[in-house]
């Protein structure tokens, strides 16, 4: 048994080990860091705690096939994964300029992995070893498991099963099938043979075993269409629910078909705890302490994992096709051991930095129907109102926070997670509310309105504005109440599929009114699987397949982006260009509801207009306060979607200026 030690990296950790052959090889397009925030730590964990010789294989050079012998050929199989980003995301800004840092490799160096890692791993793989068994797993094979819309070469894809030449796709969170999977294997069973796993994806050439399936549009047939995709697609969303999904074909050319099983069920909360309890190190392997470590681990060395899932149902977000929407969730204790252990960290000082996933206050099933009949397919819990049978109770998750505190050394718990505010307005008891503000805040929470505009947010697939507002007051009043001087930051998206000039410009109003400018504007970025894509690439909801009108040219885009920083002075002349396209040139003068002067009052204009707050005078009440302790909303936007925000902080650098910016663009004209 490996307890306490670093899985093999080497034949010399294998020899200690008293092996001669691995069962499984993991390849992984992140450093290697054994703590349960990372995939590649709880599948070689919970394989190991199952009997099974695994080995890590992090960041192989993809330029040489050697790379990936150095631990020999493995018993039953390959796991490779790109990490725990999509590969393009790592590499690329929405406007697909490189990226300088990732997060993801010793010393935050830029250009360990490949893009489009899992294909490239796989074809590595594949020029040595011919035919041992490669599965697939992380979010990048997760969410590109059939044809999908691909943002970086602005192309519909193929199945990344094909492309990549692997046997089989283990998606989702991937703990139920990758077990199953080892057993089969292990049990002598073909690699072509599994295909009966729930939560895998196979290719086949005869239908002839495949039953109960639902066939999707043709790949072909997609690329001649758009609208073919649109359907597929809301096919798809629609049996991602592990109870109520059905198996699903893709029809290739040459009588070939890939074939996605329903979905693995959701873990249950002793799984949940036996997964988070495995004998993680819970650090970065030591050969990269040379390289200054692997910076993403500050962000969760002193946070807790408490659930899975996410019911919120945003367009934008691909939470739905990789984690699903029933909530997993983590025993009280075993949340509380974690903690314990975290607290005897030597660099520990009293803070645990997040208690949360997905959404930080989701904490149970929507409703009660759930876990024994899943969720409704054309139904959402959340969206447009809530629904009926929702079950909104925050009492689990107040006590859970409570034994938090009261744990010695703890001095504060807090909250960086997404918190769902239209879930707080739709609770009666302002327990939580209060719990959040009183103890779980340090001056400034962060949420997610997204938009102000109602036409937009309906097509992202988030409440009212109106239901915002009331957030709004529910949270001053609040911290009126517990005299505490505590603001939100708002999480804003530009150019997201619906959003025209005059929306951007309602936004622009609103941030007037508020009296600030704020620092972090997402633009909308097309990640694969996500409903917002869809609309995106085929101009329709997929919902309803009516016409959605998609903000695509780089210099609109621009400029809606300009409109929500308008205070900018090198925003001036997107802002007026924008203006005048959206025929509101009354918002330009002297007026203070105007959002800039003419052009020959531009520089008086941007100076600071008397008892006008900047964000951190906004938000903290202390001009120049530093961002210590503030909340953070990174994991809101998984996997997907929050990753774009987190790496965009990472790339601020001081010779940005002098370096030439590179981009995806450039790239492909190069070769």
């Amino acid at each position: 048994m490996s307890e306490n030690k670093f899985l093999p990296i080497c034949k010399k950790d294998m020899e200690e080990r008293g092996w001669e052959q691995l069962d499984f090889v993991y390849i992984s397009g992140d450093a290697y860091v054994d703590h349960p925030s990372f995939g590649h730590a709880i599948i070689t964990r919970l394989l190991e705690a199952h009997g099974f010789k695994v080995g890590i294989i992090a960041q192989p050079d993809w330029k040489d096939k050697n790379s990936i012998t150095i631990l020999g050929e493995p018993r039953l199989g390959f796991l490779v994964s790109a990490g725990n980003m999509d590969s393009m995301v790592n590499h690329y800004s929405v406007s697909k300029k490189h990226r300088r840092t990732d997060a993801y490799t010793p010393g935050g160096v830029m250009g360990k992995r490949p893009d489009y890692a899992a294909v490239v791993y796989s074809n590595l793989i594949r020029q040595v070893y011919k035919k041992t068994p490669i599965i697939l797993g992380g979010i990048e094979a997760s969410l590109r498991r059939l044809a999908h819309y691909d943002y970086w070469s602005d192309k519909l894809k193929r199945s990344i099963l094909l492309d990549s030449g692997a046997d089989l796709i283990s998606y989702g969170m991937g703990e139920h099938s990758i077990i199953e999977i080892a057993e089969a294997l292990d049990s002598g069973i073909a690699v072509s043979d599994i295909t009966f796993i729930a939560g895998t994806v196979y290719k086949t050439k005869s239908l002839d075993s495949v039953y109960d399936a639902e066939i999707l549009p043709g790949y072909e047939d997609m690329k001649q269409d758009k609208l073919e995709y649109a359907r597929s697609f809301y096919t798809q969303y629609c049996n991602t629910d592990p109870f109520a999904g059905k198996r699903l074909v893709e029809p290739y050319n040459d009588h070939l078909y890939v074939v996605q099983n329903p979905p693995a069920l959701p873990l249950s909360e002793g799984e949940m705890d036996d997964v988070y309890g495995l004998p993680y190190m819970r650090t970065y392997h030591p050969s990269y302490e040379k390289d200054g470590g692997v910076p993403a681990i500050s962000e969760v060395k002193f946070s807790l994992i408490s659930n899975r899932g996410c019911f919120g149902g945003c367009s934008f977000c691909a939470l739905t096709f990789h984690q699903g929407r029933i909530m997993q969730v983590r025993s009280h204790e075993s949340l509380l051991d974690e903690a314990k252990m975290i607290t005897q960290e030597k660099d520990f000082k009293g803070y645990i930095h997040d208690v949360g996933g997905p959404t930080a206050n989701f904490r149970q099933p929507s409703c009660e129907k759930q876990l024994t009949r899943g969720v409704c397919k054309n139904r959402q819990c959340l969206f447009p109102k809530p629904c009926p049978n929702l079950k909104v109770d925050h009492r689990d998750y107040i006590k859970l926070l409570k034994e938090l505190r009261d744990i010695p050394k703890v001095k504060k718990v807090f909250i960086r997670s997404g918190i769902r505010f239209d879930y707080v307005v739709a609770d009666k008891s302002d327990a939580f509310l209060e719990e959040l503000c009183r103890y779980h805040v340090s001056g400034q929470l962060k949420v997610a309105p997204e938009h102000v505009s109602d036409d937009v947010l309906t097509l992202m697939g988030k409440p009212e504005n109106s239901v915002y507002q009331e957030f709004v007051k529910k949270y001053n009043k609040m911290n009126q109440k517990i005299h505490k001087d505590q603001y939100l930051v708002p999480y804003l998206m530009s150019s997201h599929p619906g959003s025209r000039m005059k929306d951007a410009v309602e936004l622009a109003e609103h941030i007037r009114d508020l009296g600030y400018m704020p620092e972090q504007v997402q633009d909308f970025y097309p990640t694969p699987s996500t409903i917002s894509t869809c609309m995106y690439y085929t101009g329709v909801d997929p919902r309803t397949m009516q016409p959605v009108y998609v903000p695509k040219n780089p210099h609109e885009k621009a400029m809606q982006r300009a409109l929500i920083q308008y205070r900018d002075p090198k925003n001036y002349d997107l802002v007026m260009e924008a203006l005048k396209k959206a025929h509101r040139m009354d918002l330009v003068g002297f007026d203070k509801h105007c959002l800039i002067r003419p052009r020959k009052f531009e520089g008086r204009s941007q100076q600071k207009v008397p008892g006008q707050k900047t964000q951190n005078q906004k938000f903290s009440g202390k001009p120049g306060r530093n961002d210590r302790g503030k909340n953070k909303n990174e994991h809101s936007r998984r996997n997907t979607v929050q990753s774009d925000r987190q790496n965009s902080r990472q790339n601020t650098g001081t010779d940005r200026s002098r370096q030439k910016k590179k981009s995806i663009r450039n790239v492909h004209k190069k070769k």
